[in-house]
């Protein structure tokens, strides 16, 4: 395969820019979901949406547990040559998917309300809450498509196929462009409406994945054989895509708890734009709200730097597969440059600009509660993103000891942000310095956490190089 042989440069653009798109489209869905919803509904239901986050993004870490781990262990068993094995590890990852899919469909479900209640952390008002459980209703309904469409597409882009896995997922995002104003503006569906648009363009693209793995034509197809529960196989799926869920799961809490610190002390700080004292309305709304906006922008550009990742996956999968570790190590560096290059333009853009990107959302002449989210995003936003150039760099590290098979160090380094360092910032800042104390801890768990990703990153390059060496004196001597 080119994956062995062709310009670490070429390949990196062949897997990447497909990979950026998609996942940057992925990313979009939430972006012109809250658009529509803030233009069409108002402030209130980004609130509620908001609330939605970190239970959305627990269901999303089961998927993506199974489809990066099944990429993962695909890109390394084509490196090897053996095809065969690759299929089966397709197989199984389909019946993953299903099984946990159909569990957690069930479980939110019938547990929505507390569930809901926990990660608002009990203090989101009545109406913030019914539009959460309006939305996550639908979600939820739709979560097995979900897990089958996502897991699907990353197998897409390890089987040589980065291109078609680009159009589908921009398929899918024109799919609910179209859909989101035709529910909510057309038929008045409200936040309903954005539900259905996202799980209707879903379904629509999980077909044409269908019917590209029944295709006599695609590398990798479906076998009967293959859906048949491997043990070992399963086994070797969920330890690579543990890193991953941990860091979706990481995210989920603090989530939570930015949403709790922020519903118990936003405007109460002294350096908060909008006061509790002086406003009249639900303020800890106002600032969840203003959150789910900022989270919004800022997944934007870390997952289109998580698309250079998914291009480097494949390339740096075949070559450490195929002992080619100099090649590893010079994809690396390549990714890094690309990845750190887009969250410094996410920074210029969050630091110079917030008032457009909050308006973008919310529009503020709408009413008090509007005007006054986008004036605590415009605040926020400059402030949690202080040190995001270099975000990418640490992006870059975690997601490079996944693709070599070191799922331990890679399940730390998931962890070492959001709960060695993020956490325990928001359980102590946001008690004395408000919602800018919850602000302000992004920033410090980043250093933090790119310091740490940096110093295990210099030992691991150092180890590839003696790798490196040994494979060509090995070579050099063999008659």
């Amino acid at each position: 395969m080119s994956l062995g042989t062709d310009s670490i440069g070429k390949l990196l653009a062949r897997y990447a820019i497909p990979a950026i798109i998609a996942m940057a489209s992925s990313s979009l869905y939430h972006i012109i979901d809250s658009i529509f919803i803030g233009h069409g509904v108002g402030g209130a239901a980004i609130s509620g949406m908001a609330v939605t986050l970190p239970i959305m993004n627990i269901a999303s870490a089961f998927g993506a547990m199974v489809g990066v781990g099944a990429a993962a262990r695909i890109s390394i068993r084509l490196g090897e040559g053996n095809k065969r094995a690759a299929e089966r590890i397709l197989g199984n990852a389909v019946l993953l998917n299903l099984t946990l899919g159909v569990s957690i469909m069930l479980i939110f479900l019938l547990f929505l309300d507390p569930i809901l209640i926990f990660f608002s952390g009990g203090n989101a008002s009545a109406e913030t809450l019914d539009y959460a459980r309006r939305f996550m209703r639908i979600i939820m309904f739709g979560n097995i498509i979900t897990h089958l469409y996502l897991g699907l597409n990353e197998q897409l882009r390890a089987s040589g196929y980065p291109r078609k896995a680009m159009y589908i997922m921009l398929i899918s995002i024109a799919l609910c462009t179209i859909l989101n104003p035709l529910f909510i503006f057309v038929f008045k569906w409200g936040i309903e409406g954005s539900a259905w648009a996202t799980v209707i363009a879903q379904s629509v693209c999980l077909m044409i994945q269908i019917r590209h793995y029944t295709s006599p034509e695609s590398f990798l197809r479906f076998k009967r054989t293959s859906f048949r529960f491997n043990a070992k196989i399963v086994g070797a799926i969920l330890s690579i895509g543990m890193a991953p869920f941990i860091l979706n799961v990481c995210a989920s809490l603090v989530t939570r708890f930015m949403n709790t610190a922020l519903l118990a002390y936003g405007g109460h700080g002294e350096y908060d734009v909008v006061s509790a004292a002086t406003f009249d309305g639900d303020v800890g709304d106002i600032y969840v709200g203003a959150y789910g906006i900022m989270n919004r922008v800022i997944l934007l550009f870390i997952m289109m730097a998580q698309g250079f990742n998914q291009g480097m996956q494949p390339i740096v999968g075949y070559n450490y597969g195929a002992k080619q570790y100099g090649r590893v190590i010079t994809t690396l560096k390549y990714t890094i440059i690309c990845a750190t290059t887009v969250t410094t333009i996410a920074f210029l853009i969050g630091f110079f600009f917030p008032n457009e990107v909050a308006s973008a959302f919310v529009d503020s002449s709408r009413s008090a509660t509007d005007r006054a989210m986008v004036e605590v995003v415009a605040q926020g936003l400059g402030v949690a993103m202080m040190v995001f150039p270099f975000v990418g760099f640490q992006i870059v590290a975690g997601s490079f000891f996944q693709y070599i098979g070191r799922a331990p160090l890679a399940m730390f380094l998931s962890a070492t942000r959001q709960l060695l360092f993020l956490l325990p910032m928001l359980l102590i800042l946001p008690k004395k310095y408000g919602a800018m104390g919850a602000w302000a801890s992004m920033p410090i768990a980043d250093s933090c956490a790119i310091l740490v990703a940096g110093t295990l990153l210099f030992f691991q390059i150092r180890k590839l190089r003696r790798m490196e060496h040994d494979v060509r004196f090995s070579r050099h001597i063999t008659p």
